[in-house]
């Protein structure tokens, strides 16, 4: 198969739970390992195209909104435009969003087939890359509908409060949802823990709850991402982890996780499928 790129949407309704840092240093380790990724920010917030040192995202000519729009509008793609969309940032390349994709989203329920505006809008970008990544925005609205739908694969970041693995059922009804109306072929990676302390009682106890009710049924990774000072501090001096504290914990994690969905490709691939993507 000609196509052997990969989408995973990085998705949780809850906010504050790592999504933004998962996407940009799961991406810059996968990156490091040698493969070429994209990072799309479908987030109007645009903390991830903050996060990769774009300090006014507003500013920009070219976002995700104006290549959504070009969809929604059945526009000849211009190419030179798409290609302007992108920016570079460390190892990795990205989409950027800002406050406009918030009326894109709006324009979204007007659209025909409107849950497949971001799938046919990344499409193109498909042939270049081994990875993309769609950083979600913290709602289960249209834009994560589209992102899930985009998808091939879903990470599920979560942190070790109970409101956040309450939430998760909530996510994980929607996913299915998608999967059964629209994107039959859409799998779970994973649930990723992050922000875990694990000095204290309820981290460890709601984890290992975590870990046994869903565990039999969904992935759960191996790697979980601790608390650290050091990772808060990245949007602030416009580095990923590896650029801010390479020899930290938090570097350390994410470069286990990317190897952990290297690993679950690898598996993919060697067991049979109607298709050869996960």
């Amino acid at each position: 198969m000609e196509d052997k790129c990969k989408v995973i949407a990085i998705a949780n309704q809850k906010g504050g739970v790592g999504k933004t840092t998962t996407a940009v240093n799961l991406g810059v380790a996968l990156a490091s390992k040698g493969l070429k990724v994209l990072i799309v920010d479908s987030d109007p917030q645009n903390s991830c195209t903050r996060c990769c040192k774009i300090s006014d995202p507003d500013s920009l000519d070219v976002t995700l909104s104006e290549l959504m729009s070009y969809e929604m509008t059945g526009e000849d793609k211009d190419y030179i435009l798409i290609n302007n969309a992108i920016k570079q940032f460390e190892n990795i390349d990205l989409i950027p969003s800002n406050i406009s994709l918030s009326g894109t989203e709006t324009a979204l329920f007007n659209c025909m087939s409107r849950e497949s505006v971001l799938k046919r809008t990344i499409e193109p970008f498909r042939k270049s890359y081994d990875i993309i990544l769609i950083d979600c925005m913290p709602s289960l609205g249209m834009m994560t509908i589209n992102a899930l739908v985009a998808a091939d694969s879903v990470i599920i970041p979560c942190e070790p409060s109970f409101l956040s693995v309450k939430g998760l059922d909530l996510l994980l009804h929607s996913i299915a949802k998608i999967k059964r109306q629209i994107n039959p072929s859409l799998q779970i990676d994973g649930v990723l823990m992050t922000m875990v302390d694990s000095r204290t009682i309820n981290a460890r106890e709601i984890t290992n709850a975590l870990r046994e009710a869903v565990g039999l049924n969904i992935n759960v990774f191996i790697t979980e991402i601790p608390r650290s000072v050091r990772a808060t501090e990245c949007p602030n001096v416009g580095k990923s982890i590896f650029g801010h504290d390479p020899d930290g914990k938090v570097a350390t994690a994410y470069a286990e996780l990317a190897k952990e969905v290297i690993g679950l490709e690898r598996k993919a691939q060697v067991r049979p499928r109607p298709h050869s993507l996960r």
